[in-house]
């Protein structure tokens, strides 16, 4: 990709235009430009206002952003912090996530019985393993990997073994939320990351040292330089701090928001590039555990690379942009409240199509079988709790019918393909809800 045009310092800036500072700290800038926090490297293809060329106009803009910068504990490794902002555009976006991503779905038990719940994060978590890996190079389509993780076979190829490591990194880090952020529990999310992918399996889980050729980050199609990270001999420090931050609550400092911390991270790791591969897949894990730290445990049903995958020439410019303009962490978070906010619509749009799923199936049993109330019922239920379970007994009790009655009514679903059914011991017969229940609805003939 092209690399941004960076600004010159603000201090040659200040010096060049000396002559025009009364002018510009008197002339109400605002740190935004079509509501966008735009780099230079936008602004200069932008026409200034009347009176000002492009570098007075940026020098107003900065001076106007000065006011808020806030300093976090990151540097870079010359030691010069990285600050951020938070624009109006970026706190009602956080208002946004705050209200959308830790509270309650919606008012239907299709989302949020447990049965649904549970698809709903093996879902997630395949489509987060799959464009996670898709976005450092492999190349197995989600199709064919949600067919290895679900079958349980072992992985052909060096791409399928990426998304099976980031499968299991994800279900790591969701057991994870409720514990502090170790080195040990770093670098052992880093070896489920890039178990059996390394030239050297002994970088797996291992922080790059001093004496060994440090990974820079390389645009692949032009081989181009993007990011060199700090020198190796300040990764302990620099993870040893990474793990403070992380850890923090709120308690032992200045409140930062939440959601700014986790995208934080997410940086952070990615920035300090510590290991030999898999530093964005560890970072996105990490970004994920922090939201589920802090409870936003709609978190569990996105996937934030899938919308990074759509466009990750953004995602490397939302990088780049922070460190060509004075460390400001504000472009990244800026796009990364955007990407969560796009990722909670689409789980949303997501939501409401399943819903209407099941009422069309509910429909179609009603018109097209000759079913018995009874058994339409147990087929709503069933299509709402796809881990439900149906015995002789419980359909009685259910609906206060005899044994003979109710083993008819199983029967006939079972022999329809409705239900599945298997012996437990010698006699229990046990009627379980088959994966794809609703395409076999669709399927069945009319007056079934």
């Amino acid at each position: 990709m092209k690399l941004p045009n960076a600004p010159k310092p603000l201090d040659e800036l200040l010096d060049e235009h000396r002559e025009h500072l009364p002018k510009l700290v008197q002339t109400a800038f605002h740190p935004t430009v079509h509501d966008r926090y735009v780099h230079w490297d936008t602004l200069r293809h932008f026409d200034p206002p009347a009176g000002l060329d492009h570098e007075q106009w940026w020098v107003g803009i900065k001076l106007s952003r000065f006011g808020d910068l806030r300093r976090l504990p990151l540097c870079d490794a010359c030691g010069r912090p990285f600050t951020y902002t938070l624009p109006g555009r970026v706190q009602e976006a956080l208002h946004r996530i705050d209200r959308r991503a830790s509270g309650w779905v919606g008012t239907s038990d299709q989302v949020v019985n447990q049965g649904v719940r549970d698809r709903f994060i093996i879902n997630s978590l395949i489509d987060e393993a799959v464009t996670s890996s898709q976005l450092e190079g492999a190349s197995t389509t989600r199709s064919v990997a949600a067919e290895m993780i679900r079958a349980g076979r072992r992985p052909r190829d060096r791409s399928e073994r990426m998304i099976l490591n980031n499968y299991r990194a994800m279900q790591t880090v969701r057991g994870m939320r409720d514990a502090p952020l170790t080195l040990d529990a770093l670098l052992s999310l880093h070896a489920t990351v890039t178990a059996d992918t390394l030239d050297d399996s002994n970088a797996a889980g291992r922080m790059q040292t001093p004496g060994e050729e440090r990974v820079r980050v390389w645009d692949r199609l032009e081989h181009r330089l993007l990011h060199t990270p700090p020198p190796a001999a300040q990764l302990p420090e620099r993870m040893d701090a990474l793990i403070r931050f992380a850890n923090q609550d709120g308690a032992d400092g200045p409140f930062l928001h939440p959601v700014v911390r986790a995208i934080t991270i997410h940086f952070w790791l990615a920035y300090d590039h510590p290991f030999e591969d898999g530093n964005g897949r560890t970072a996105r894990a990490l970004f994920y555990w922090a939201m589920l730290r802090d409870r936003y445990w709609m978190c569990e049903f996105i996937s934030i690379s899938g919308l990074l995958k759509q466009a990750p020439a953004r995602y490397a410019r939302a990088f780049l942009h922070t460190e060509t303009d004075g460390n400001d962490l504000t472009y990244f978070i800026v796009h990364q409240v955007d990407v969560l906010l796009r990722a909670l619509d689409e789980l949303d749009a997501y939501i409401a199509r399943k819903i209407e799923e099941v009422r069309h199936v509910e429909r179609l049993l009603r018109r097209s079988t000759d079913l018995n109330h009874r058994q339409l019922a147990l087929l709503s239920h069933a299509i709402r709790h796809p881990d439900g379970e149906y015995t002789m007994r419980s359909h009685m009790t259910s609906h206060r019918v005899a044994y003979a009655t109710a083993r008819a009514d199983l029967y006939r679903l079972a022999e329809l393909g409705l239900l599945e059914r298997r012996v437990i011991g010698r006699k229990t017969n046990v009627f379980s809800v088959p994966v794809d229940l609703e395409d076999r609805v669709r399927s069945l003939p009319p007056g079934a």
